[in-house]
Formats: C-alpha cells, sequence, structure tokens
C-alpha cells in the first residue's frame, strides 16, 4: 500500500453527492409531493 502525500490526497476527488444536489434534490421531492397531495387531497381555503 502506498502512503500518500498532501498533495496527491487533496487531488483525489469523491464521489459522493454534494451539499447543493442534495439540497436541491430535495426541495425537489417536496415539491413534487405537495403537488401531488394538491391532486389528491385537494382542501378549501379559509
Amino acid at each position: 500500500m502506498k502512503k500518500l502525500n498532501e498533495i496527491e490526497l487533496k487531488k483525489i476527488d469523491g464521489g459522493g453527492i454534494t451539499f447543493g444536489f442534495g439540497l436541491a434534490l430535495g426541495a425537489l421531492i417536496t415539491l413534487l409531493s405537495g403537488i401531488i397531495d394538491g391532486y389528491i387531497r385537494p382542501l378549501s381555503c379559509r
């Protein structure tokens, strides 16, 4: 196993989801669930 130095460690790209992408995905899921809920259970304004 080769030990990496600091420069090599900074060059490594991760495969995880970034914070912005996760936030946008959560907002999209929330929006779609609200739209579907509005069509399935329409409530009148009070």
